[in-house]
């Protein structure tokens, strides 16, 4: 196998050999033609640049090798001290480019890919709102307001639905049926790029159906709109409810889509969902993070062990 891949590369003999950031824009070439979304598609160039600002300079094949991957590793993790998830999403990244450069175009003779691994890091206690917090949080929204509306609107969407705020400012309004309680995510608007059916409450159906008359008039495709009728951005509905979070004086936890997402889901399963349907609800292609929900947090445990304890039992309290 080595003797071939050899072969492969001296056809480029005489000719000046590829840069590494040659190589990543042919790679990119064949992911947008896989169809990615633009966001993954930008996220992979990200993460490109972070390699490419360790290292500095421009890279042969020649020049890529295990010990200068496993080195910038360890200096994301000791020197930057970013956290082992956030090295992880950029390692995986680059594995899959490596992986191109040294199985699909033996550019490289070292499969690198297989010598370097996302690191362990530690499964953390999903973070949550308390019922009494979420009461707090739409307590706090000036829904006299446009923004504040729709602040309380998304608010219900995203906790209802459990959607990812990308999801979230890519809804239509023909994709809300009101007959059978439900919105039809596109598969071109998930980050799955597969689409699914997520159900609404009827407490949240009468606030869109509130929300979609007063905002008929722009003659938009979206659901959530600005002042000038344009769909909103996701920095805005982060914004908002960072903004609102403060105003109900929640400062112990991140007040934000992806917070209401996994309390959303969290609730599901305390209410008595089962975690089968939460999985086709929440998008997802196998049931790790659902696992999670189920475990619960410290908190939810001492609530259902107050519940629930063996001595309880045995005692007949």
């Amino acid at each position: 196998m080595r003797k071939f891949r050899t072969r492969l590369n001296s056809r480029n003999i005489g000719k000046a050999p590829l840069t590494m950031s040659e190589m990543f824009e042919d790679f990119m070439l064949v992911k947008k033609g896989e169809g990615l979304a633009k966001r993954t598609i930008a996220e992979h160039y990200k993460h490109f640049e972070y390699f490419r600002d360790y290292e500095q300079r421009e890279l042969t094949a020649d020049e890529m090798t295990t010990e200068l991957f496993v080195g910038w590793i360890t200096w994301m993790l000791e020197e930057m001290d970013y956290a082992p998830a956030t090295v992880n999403i950029r390692v995986r990244t680059m594995r899959a480019f490596l992986r191109y450069c040294y199985e699909d175009k033996a550019w490289i003779n070292e499969p690198i890919h297989k010598r370097f691994k996302p690191v362990k890091a530690p499964i953390d206690v999903v973070e949550a709102l308390t019922p009494e917090e979420f009461r707090r949080l739409i307590g706090a929204i000036d829904d006299e307001s446009y923004t504040g509306f729709r602040t309380k609107v998304a608010t219900f969407v995203l906790l209802d639905t459990m959607v990812r705020v990308c999801e979230l400012v890519d809804i239509k309004r023909k994709n809300i049926d009101f007959k059978t309680m439900a919105i039809r995510l596109e598969a071109g608007d998930t980050k799955t790029r597969v689409s699914r059916i997520v159900p609404i409450s009827s407490r949240t159906a009468r606030l869109l159906i509130q929300y979609l008359n007063e905002t008929a008039d722009f003659g938009s495709d979206y659901v959530f709109l600005s002042y000038e009728g344009e769909p909103i951005t996701e920095h805005t509905v982060r914004d908002n409810l960072r903004t609102y979070g403060k105003v109900a004086r929640i400062t112990d936890k991140r007040v934000s889509p992806h917070t209401l997402r996994h309390t959303g889901a969290l609730f599901y399963i305390m209410n008595g969902g089962d975690p089968f349907s939460l999985q086709r609800i929440l998008g997802h292609s196998h049931m790790n993070m659902v696992r999670r929900y189920v475990q619960m947090t410290n908190m939810d445990v001492q609530n259902q062990h107050s519940v629930h304890s063996p001595l309880n039992y045995v005692f007949k309290r």
